[in-house]
């Protein structure tokens, strides 16, 4: 069986790489093509032999589309995945789910009522530098952990590569935070706990409608306390992890500096390269196709999905008020 996905816009800058992971799966194709921008969607079909179908509700009805994959703004989210999953289609979504917690209730409830098979793109909790900081836990190398700081930035906003439409409020919601800092938001989550409140700053280097430079400081039941920084302004690029705890800690500084661990658990005091990493996760669209066929696990559901709205409805929240907010 071969899962038939329609591609829903072409608004978000991974759209192509989803569409190009989903034709190069041997289990799903491509098979139609929708935007809100008609011109668009409609050179996107030419491109990839297909149909342009210009109403997603209409979309949404043919029965030779079993599954949807959702690359629109973010403020269409809401709209468009709970027409989904009440018409019976299973959905893969860009981060974030929604901008509201009300709005992400929403669609995980349609979700769950229409038994649909649902994925979010949480593609850094795939690789074998950030599985093993969650191993290290889990092992109890690294004691009871005290904080965890994650930074993943680029150039997007001040070398001007990303599209206009990504400085657009009301469509996605926000800016830097919004969309990259939503990585250390999920890890932060993954690797944490259940959070109990954000204390945010964001600032504008670059004067556009949304954040460019932003942290947020999350304080987590457990005690730890969760850093996470990003930015569209930073010197390309800037993709690191530290981890601290009361027996040892990990460190990355990136991927291709590899992972340290430091341990009372360890002979050898002091930083350790670590030499064995743990495999790499079958990614986000290849795990969401195999779930759609075969009902295997997702690793990153609706319950995370939502659990990422949570704290960024918090974070934007607490730059709003200039105070902490809860989760």
């Amino acid at each position: 069986m071969t899962l038939r996905v329609a591609m829903l816009s072409r608004w978000h800058v991974h759209a192509n790489e989803y569409c190009g992971s989903i034709n190069r799966n041997p289990a799903a194709q491509v098979v139609a093509v929708w935007d809100e921008q008609p011109e668009r969607g409609s050179a996107w079909a030419a491109e990839l032999n297909v149909p342009f179908i210009a109403d997603y509700v209409a979309l949404l009805s043919r029965e030779d589309i079993d599954a949807v994959c959702v690359v629109a703004p973010t403020n269409m989210h809401r709209d468009i995945m709970v027409a989904a999953a009440e018409a019976g289609k299973h959905i893969f979504t860009e981060k974030v789910l929604t901008t509201t917690v009300s709005e992400a209730r929403e669609v995980a409830a349609a979700v769950r009522n229409n038994n649909v098979t649902f994925c979010i793109s949480f593609p850094r909790r795939c690789l074998p530098e950030l599985k093993y900081a969650k191993q290290a836990i889990g092992e109890g190398l690294v004691g009871q952990v005290t904080l965890v700081r994650i930074r993943v930035a680029h150039a997007g906003s001040s070398r001007d590569w990303l599209p206009a439409h990504f400085y657009d409020l009301e469509a996605c919601g926000g800016g830097a935070m919004m969309d990259l800092g939503a990585h250390g938001m999920y890890l932060a989550r993954w690797l944490l706990g259940k959070p109990k409140r954000v204390v945010s700053v964001f600032c504008n280097i670059t004067e556009r409608a949304v954040e460019d430079n932003a942290v947020s400081v999350i304080e987590f039941e457990n005690g730890a306390i969760g850093v996470n920084e990003t930015s569209f302004v930073a010197y390309p690029d800037s993709y690191s992890l530290e981890l601290d705890g009361t027996e040892g800690g990990v460190r990355m500084l990136s991927p291709r500096d590899g992972v340290e661990i430091r341990s009372d658990h360890l002979e050898a005091s002091g930083w350790n390269k670590v030499e064995e990493l743990p495999d790499r996760s079958a990614s986000p669209i290849d795990q969401w196709i195999s779930g759609c066929l075969d009902g295997t696990a997702i690793d990153f559901g609706i319950e995370e999905a939502v659990q990422l709205t949570e704290l960024m409805e918090a974070a934007y929240r607490s730059h709003a008020l200039g105070e902490s907010a809860s989760v």
